[in-house]
């Protein structure tokens, strides 16, 4: 949902030239700007790798629910793929600017008591370190999707109505695809400063450039 999203905002913004989307299964997507390489195993990226230079930024809005997964897997298909993913992408792109969606609640101490954010925050951590021109962890809450996109979870579609009623009592908490997606792109155009954003900050940076 978070990567149709971003999509579709970088698709529609004039300050971007060209996106290039990697899945597993098409995305059913046609516009001039778009380029798509369908790639079933993200952990082995020889095939493909060649065709990720030349490119200014990555949004990295893959990732799995721990709800019902092993620890031993959900470290595997968090950590392990992201950064195989992350250091792939470097090697040919050293002026690179990287976006890893994690969520709210993630510990960059790496002790909680939930295999989750220990884990996400252990990849934070190590995506932070790894020598990007720029790295920026997301960390949204509730989401607002975008009208009319095909991959809306099925509980965001009856849970919508609850938006204003979080952006009264608990602004921090929930922001709007499309804040995400705005957000992406302004903090690849300039640095923003913060490294790890928090919903509150996700709505800064979708603002950076507004008039």
């Amino acid at each position: 949902m978070v990567g149709e999203g971003v999509m579709h905002e970088c698709l529609q913004s004039d300050d971007v030239e060209e996106v290039l989307i990697i899945n597993r299964r098409p995305s059913g997507y046609n516009h001039p700007k778009l380029k798509e390489i369908i790639h079933e195993n993200f952990f082995h990226l020889s095939a493909i790798e060649q065709q990720l230079k030349g490119y200014n930024a990555c949004y990295f809005c893959l990732g799995v629910s721990s709800v019902g997964m092993s620890k031993d897997d959900y470290y595997k298909f968090t950590y392990e793929l992201t950064l195989n993913f992350a250091q792939t992408v470097l090697k040919y792109n050293k002026e690179m600017t990287f976006c890893y969606v994690s969520g709210s609640g993630t510990d960059s101490s790496e002790k909680s008591n939930l295999n989750w954010a220990r884990v996400k925050g252990k990849t934070e951590n190590e995506i932070l370190r790894m020598g990007f021109k720029q790295a920026y962890m997301f960390r949204p809450g509730f989401i607002l999707p975008t009208p009319g996109l095909k991959n809306t979870l099925g509980g965001y579609k009856y849970l919508g109505w609850l938006f204003p009623v979080l952006k009264v009592i608990a602004p921090g908490t929930a922001c709007t695809l499309k804040e995400i997606g705005d957000a992406m792109i302004n903090v690849t155009k300039k640095n923003f400063g913060k490294k790890i954003l928090e919903v509150k900050n996700i709505k800064e940076a979708a603002r950076m450039f507004a008039e």
